[in-house]
């Protein structure tokens, strides 16, 4: 597929914001799919190649907050590779699928969380005692990465709440393990998107420079200003991808 210089250079600029705020609270995605099929991407194109973009925004993401010591990978290494695992299966399934009744499901979903982080206490920097054993929150990680390669709005912010709430993780660290969860979900699904010849290999690989731009700025802000620019970013982009859902939904 032929696109204009132009809007190589557009989509690339929309990767760097999606890639900054996915840093921060997750919700990327929101931007660029959009942008890519108002460019005239395939939907199934423009969903194979989010993911190779997003790769390296989480990637870039991880990185930074793992060279602060903010991820445990020794922990919660077999939660990665659950992760990976179940997202390309999610992936593999969703080429096959109708995704309808998620469109309807989710936003209820992301609303809940939207509530748990404005009006939870839990939701600082501090870490409290967890609610779930690490073995108990495999399951629960693993069904986020599926979801994830099957359809993805709000992963990023299942995943966060879910450390804060289940595994007593403060708001920085959540933010730190969710991109870590985050990149094996996107390479995961990546790897089966790549398998099938969706993905549009120079576009996902432009974007994916302004993205890791992007999320280099995202994550030091998260880390400089903790919970006070996390918590409420994460609530906007819960309402903002609900309004879209609703609004895919309805239309």
């Amino acid at each position: 597929m032929h696109l204009a210089i132009e809007t190589y250079a557009l989509l690339t600029v929309v990767a760097f914001i999606a890639g900054f705020i996915d840093a921060i609270a997750g919700g990327g995605g929101l931007l660029t799919v959009p942008a890519m099929l108002s460019a005239g991407v395939p939907p199934i194109a423009t969903l194979a190649t989010n993911k190779l973009q997003s790769s390296f925004s989480s990637a870039t993401a991880t990185f930074n907050f793992s060279r602060k010591g903010l991820i445990d990978w020794r922990t919660y290494w077999p939660q990665v590779v659950v992760i990976l695992i179940l997202s390309g299966l999610g992936a593999w399934i969703v080429q096959s699928i109708k995704t309808d009744v998620l469109k309807l499901i989710v936003p209820v979903l992301l609303v809940a969380v939207a509530a748990y982080v404005l009006l939870s206490p839990r939701m600082s920097d501090e870490d409290v005692h967890h609610r779930l054993g690490t073995r108990g929150y495999l399951p629960v990680g693993g069904a986020i990465g599926f979801y994830d390669g099957f359809f993805g709005p709000g992963t990023g912010s299942f995943f966060a709440t879910s450390l804060v709430s289940l595994r007593g993780m403060g708001l920085i660290r959540a933010t730190a393990h969710t991109k870590a969860f985050n990149f094996s979900s996107n390479f995961g699904s990546l790897i089966v998107f790549l398998s099938t010849g969706h993905a549009m290999i120079l576009l996902g690989l432009c974007m994916a420079v302004g993205a890791a731009s992007g999320a280099w700025t995202g994550s030091h802000t998260a880390i400089r200003f903790g919970a006070k620019v996390i918590r409420p970013v994460l609530v906007t982009i819960c309402l903002a991808l609900t309004a879209k859902l609703l609004w895919d939904a309805l239309s």
